[in-house]
């Protein structure tokens, strides 16, 4: 529609100018004595519209002629910042490639190129970020090439590069080249130095998901499983793994930190720490009343926290756990229940064997009453209950105490072959 406005317009200019063109009767009379020259309105406003014409042209083609030096000043620094650019993006893509030698080359190229811009007079709006970045990228490659000498001069050169930018722009650059140095040193096994650059970060810097995920491997790698576990708890609420990877990395720093735990008050500070999901895990009550028996702990505190896992345990979903953990189960509720003479003796006997009835031929809960029948004199019931759970154990200690436990009642029935025929089967298996 504009289109056709736009000539319908045109077509009423031009008619209109033919229109006065063709009836304008005025002349110009040019007096030069003795002379009387007559040019019509028309021809004059026409030779005045090509002076006026050729004035501008020649204008033009003047300023143009002078300002040819200045373009092709503009020109070759504007090659020159293309070349920068190309370099930069060639030195990424290099990198990309697994090309680490070419990669450095390309970055340092950058830098030479917008060297000589800056020498040229010429400040780019972004010189800052171009410079830092060479240097970043110079500085992964060394990393790569396992140069650390020539990736620190490249880091230091690019902190001090990120200082001339404004103030928003630093500090975003900053914390780049930081967190990537805080990779370098955990790929270089430096979980110390890392943890403390790491640490440097401001807060908010420190509460991001790469972050945290460096501090997660630095404080694995540094033997810190009270850091990692915090640091793995925020990253799972983040939902940065899926719920299993979540449930099972921090299952797994659960028990790491309490392999690291030398002592029963320690073990009972780590159980206190733990949120009422995490103590619910059957494995990690497990583990926890085992190492907390090891280190010298009562028996009662162990069954307290075998009590809250007991349910879980009797419900169908166990049927999904894993051999060895059932195993670890079992030698759990083993060591707690050790004292035949606890005032919950007698109920904990009564849970168990009602768990076994539930699963008659369970070699693992076979084993576990009759032991228990067997710390309650209850010699036949705890003979028939061993002996059955000899032929299905798969774990080699439990298989082991089971017959040992049928030699001693061998013994005691003063039957010396079958006792002697224990301990032979006892000594095939490996000793915990």
């Amino acid at each position: 529609m504009r289109a056709a406005l736009w000539l319908i317009s045109l077509f009423a200019l031009a008619a209109a100018a033919a229109w006065l063109a063709g009836n304008n009767q005025g002349t110009v009379t040019l007096f030069l004595s003795p002379y009387r020259i007559d040019l019509s309105l028309n021809l004059v406003l026409l030779m005045l519209g090509l002076v006026v014409l050729v004035v501008v042209l020649a204008q033009q083609a003047l300023s143009a002629l002078l300002s040819l030096p200045q373009q092709a000043q503009r020109w070759r620094l504007q090659q020159k910042e293309r070349a920068a650019h190309a370099a930069m993006l060639e030195s990424i893509s290099q990198f990309m490639a697994g090309r680490y030698l070419r990669a450095r080359k390309s970055a340092q190229l950058a830098l030479e190129k917008e060297a000589l811009l800056t020498e040229a007079g010429l400040d780019l709006d972004h010189a800052v970020v171009l410079r830092t970045l060479a240097h970043t990228m110079a500085a992964e490659s060394a990393h790569a090439l396992q140069d650390r000498d020539v990736r620190q001069t490249h880091w230091d050169a690019a902190l001090q590069a990120a200082k001339a930018a404004p103030s928003s722009e630093s500090r975003t650059l900053s914390e780049g080249i930081q967190l990537r140095a805080a990779r370098w040193l955990l790929d270089d096994r430096d979980a110390p130095a890392s943890l403390a650059l790491l640490q440097s970060l401001p807060s908010a810097t420190a509460r991001r998901m790469v972050a945290m995920r460096l501090q997660l491997k630095a404080a694995r790698l540094a033997g810190q499983p009270a850091k990692a576990l915090d640091t793995a708890v925020l990253l799972a609420k983040h939902r940065a793994f899926t719920p299993a990877a979540g449930d099972s990395l921090v299952r797994s720093l659960i028990l790491a930190w309490l392999s690291h735990a030398h002592d029963a008050d320690a073990v009972q500070r780590l159980w206190l720490k733990l949120s009422a999901a995490q103590r619910s895990m059957p494995d990690l009550a497990a583990e926890a009343a085992l190492r907390w028996m090891s280190l010298g702990g009562e028996g009662a505190v162990a069954r307290t926290w075998l009590q809250a896992v007991w349910e879980p345990l009797q419900s169908p979903k166990s049927k999904a756990w894993t051999p060895e953990q059932l195993a670890r189960m079992v030698q759990a509720l083993e060591a707690a229940l050790a004292d035949a003479q606890a005032s919950d003796a007698r109920a904990w006997l009564a849970r168990v064997e009602a768990a076994q009835l539930a699963r008659p031929q369970d070699p693992l809960w076979q084993y576990l009453t009759g032991t228990l029948c067997l710390r309650h004199q209850l010699w036949g019931k705890a003979q028939g209950l061993l002996s059955q759970s000899v032929k299905g154990l798969q774990t080699p200690t439990l298989k082991r105490q089971a017959w040992c436990a049928l030699a001693e009642l061998a013994e005691q029935r003063q039957d010396l072959p079958a006792a002697t025929a224990a301990w032979k089967q006892a000594a095939k298996l490996p000793r915990s």
